[in-house]
Formats: C-alpha cells, structure tokens, sequence
C-alpha cells in the first residue's frame, strides 16, 4: 500500500519531455472526488503502512525475544 497515490507516475518519455517543458503543460495529478476523499484515502493508506510496520516488529520480537538484563547482587 502506498501514500503517494495522488502523485502521477510519469514514463520516461514524459520525463524527457519535461526538461523542455518551460511552462509547467506535463504537470499532471491523479484526481480524486474531493479533498475529502483524498484526505481519507492517504490517512487509510497511512494507518495501513503503519498496523504493517506494527506487525512486522511483532513477529520479529516473537521470533527473537528481546535479552533481559538481569540485576547483579554484587555488593
């Protein structure tokens, strides 16, 4: 899943064309409905990348515990 979804993906024929380009005629945009639903769009999208993240450091903590340090009695 990706945040950048309102962001076009351009070839790299367009990205060519662009270093001619003096008056901004290839900026391109995906669109959404409304601000609102880009807004909830890159927010899902944002709380998936992070439940992932979450998960991820889960099942490596349950595969390598993290070391305990125990207390020395050395007095």
């Amino acid at each position: 899943m990706q945040s950048d979804f309102l962001f076009a993906m351009p070839s790299w024929l367009s990205g060519a064309a662009r270093s001619l380009d003096l008056f901004g005629q290839f900026d391109e945009y995906n669109d959404s409905p409304s601000t609102e639903a880009a807004d909830a769009k890159a927010l899902f999208c944002d709380w998936c990348i992070v439940g992932d993240t979450l998960l991820a450091t889960l099942d490596t903590l349950r595969r390598e515990p993290p070391q305990t340090q125990t207390a020395s009695a050395e007095d």
